[in-house]
């Protein structure tokens, strides 16, 4: 399986299979505030944590991909896909509405994308999300949680894996924090010199190990 960060929360993955995954593909350009390249790639899915602007650019993907939302199961040849309801704040969703957790297993390895999680997770949504291999989780804080909230999210959850997303760069700079205020003071952080990164089940870390993929452009 290979993991590509295509900036913000968007990741492609692709299964052995070749079955293309797209995570919430953003609204690029001066107005959104985002000046990372639009996702233009073709993908047989794309799951989308909520409707706003930087998570639901699904109008730009080429073809007929099929978009999925909410409380889904979906399994297409080597992928299983589902839904876990959320919320995008600490009032559940009184603020900023709801927003899905989505898990999925692809060639042995559970991953979860937690969207724009806004809260903690409680013992209730790490169970249904079982024994995650990899985890893509929010950083930046504005709008979602931060890097305190992140770093006790990872504990409870315990991943093999965690790769940041939504975090403040050269290309978002609106968001509170980036990825050095969350990797400060944590062991195991391999920082990659390239967006794309491919695992197989018996190559995941024994120990949670934070990835921080380099944007490509």
């Amino acid at each position: 399986m290979k993991i590509k960060w295509l900036g913000h929360s968007c990741f492609l993955v692709t299964s052995d299979q070749g079955v293309r995954l797209l995570t919430d593909p953003f609204h690029a350009g001066e107005s959104s505030g985002l000046k990372y390249t639009e996702v233009k790639e073709h993908v047989d899915l794309v799951t989308v944590s909520h409707d706003h602007f930087d998570h639901n650019n699904t109008e730009a993907l080429p073809g007929r991909p099929e978009i999925l939302k909410g409380n889904i199961s979906k399994t297409v040849k080597d992928v299983s896909i589902s839904g876990i309801a959320s919320y995008h704040d600490k009032t559940k969703g009184s603020q900023r509405g709801a927003n899905t957790i989505f898990c999925f297993d692809v060639d042995g390895i559970r991953i979860c994308h937690l969207g724009d999680l806004g809260h903690d997770l409680g013992k209730d949504k790490i169970g249904k999300m079982g024994q995650v291999d990899v985890l893509m989780i929010p950083i930046g804080e504005v709008f979602t949680i931060g890097v305190d909230e992140a770093g006790k999210i990872c504990n409870g959850v315990k991943p093999r894996m965690v790769i940041p997303m939504h975090y403040k760069t050269d290309q978002c700079n609106w968001l509170k924090y980036g990825v050095e205020d969350f990797i400060r003071g944590k062991n195991n952080v391999r920082k990659l010199s390239t967006d794309e990164l491919e695992i197989k089940k018996d190559t995941l870390p024994g120990q949670m190990e934070i990835v921080v993929l380099k944007y490509g452009g």
